[in-house]
């Protein structure tokens, strides 16, 4: 059994890159540990960068994604009882879209079955060789094969095998004290924008899923028990965050699905060893306040796919081996971001008065200093790739 590129993990991050290979005529097969249904209705974040709907679009995907996504043109801090816009598109002439990871996920598995490709599902990877690459596994009927390949891309996310078959690994990683419980909601979101709050209370997100669904954030304990969070108790909590002077009112609606998140940093480097290539959460966690996690994952595979290609199509192994240091810096660019966004709005459990003081002069500044938003608004629209 032999591949050009065998790719553990189909996830977002997998399937793009199998799709994106697909184009360049370079034959992949993706091995993923999750049945399909698992896979497609595994909730994650799903605010677009730029340059993730450009590459959806250009690679042919993005039909969906152009007919559903609702395209954001600024978003909102909110803080002391006043909202104050930051003009995404005016500061950048980029958008960002809200298009959630669930439906990139469905489009790319859909593309990639429509196109011939050779996806995986249920399959569990029990080894890996990087230097004479190959990849072992066990298909569904519990028989094990040995798939040879040129190069493997590490998909896997935060817990699979790829990660731990690179030896001499640095990892850099942070802890935050609080966490995210999130909820699905049925109801119509009570925002056009996204409202990023933050509250002597803790931070609260208003996000949207589309014009019927909302999706919503509260700071919370790192251990808190979701059991403690009926209903009624997050809609109150919640109304508190976003209360405004001006008398906002927040919809309330059926609540679907709830969930606690811890939040945490995490860096590996490099992202490379031999022919075993790491990309998205096997690599790299950021906090989801600056929306960075998926996009970043989309960057590590556009950077990856175009070594690959200039590797089969001219021999040259230039690309391939900048890809991480390449794809490093703009992790730690968004790394920074998502801690800078994180901090600047989430209430510190041990934070004293003196340092309160400091954050809401913080947010002063950045809601009223031009050069603060337009920082802002590059980070969040999302930077060149590669």
């Amino acid at each position: 059994m032999r591949t050009q590129v065998a790719i553990i993990g189909g996830g977002p991050a997998g399937l793009l890159l199998s799709h994106l290979l697909h184009l360049q005529g370079i034959d992949s097969v993706v091995l993923e540990s999750r049945d399909r249904g698992y896979v497609e209705r595994r909730q994650r974040a799903g605010m677009l960068e730029q340059g993730t709907t450009d590459v959806l679009r250009e690679s042919g995907a993005g039909e969906r994604l152009d007919r559903e996504g609702l395209v954001h043109h600024g978003l909102e801090l909110r803080f002391g009882g006043a909202g104050h816009r930051i003009p995404l598109t005016d500061l950048t002439g980029r958008t960002v879209t809200v298009y959630a990871q669930t439906e990139i996920v469905k489009d790319l598995v859909a593309k990639r079955l429509a196109d011939g490709g050779d996806v995986r599902f249920e399959t569990e990877v029990i080894g890996l060789d990087a230097s004479a690459p190959s990849v072992t596994f066990r298909d569904t009927a519990g028989e094990v094969h040995t798939l040879e390949c040129d190069y493997i891309a590490g998909c896997d996310g935060f817990h699979g095998v790829s990660r731990p078959a690179v030896p001499g690994l640095r990892t850099f990683s942070r802890e935050y004290p609080f966490a995210w419980l999130g909820i699905l909601a049925d109801v119509p979101p009570s925002t056009e924008e996204l409202i990023y709050a933050n509250h002597d209370r803790g931070f609260a997100l208003h996000s949207l899923r589309s014009p019927q669904v909302s999706r919503l954030y509260l700071q919370v304990p790192p251990d808190e028990d979701i059991a403690a969070w009926p209903d009624a108790r997050i809609w109150e909590e919640l109304a508190a965050r976003f209360a405004t002077d001006d008398g906002w009112k927040l919809h309330e609606g059926p609540i679907t699905d709830k969930s606690i998140t811890p939040m945490r940093s995490f860096v590996a480097e490099p992202m490379r060893h031999d022919r075993l290539f790491l990309a998205g959460d096997a690599a790299h966690i950021v906090p989801p306040t600056g929306a960075k996690g998926l996009n970043l994952a989309v960057s590590d595979v556009i950077v990856l796919a175009r070594a690959l290609t200039e590797r089969y199509a001219s021999g040259s192994d230039t690309l391939l081996d900048a890809y991480s240091s390449t794809c490093l810096r703009r992790v730690w660019r968004a790394e920074h971001f998502s801690y800078w966004m994180t901090t600047l709005l989430h209430v510190d459990p041990a934070a004293d008065g003196f340092a309160l003081r400091l954050q809401r002069s913080h947010l002063d500044y950045v809601a009223s200093s031009e050069a603060a938003k337009t920082m802002l608004a590059e980070n969040y629209t999302g930077l060149p790739i590669g």
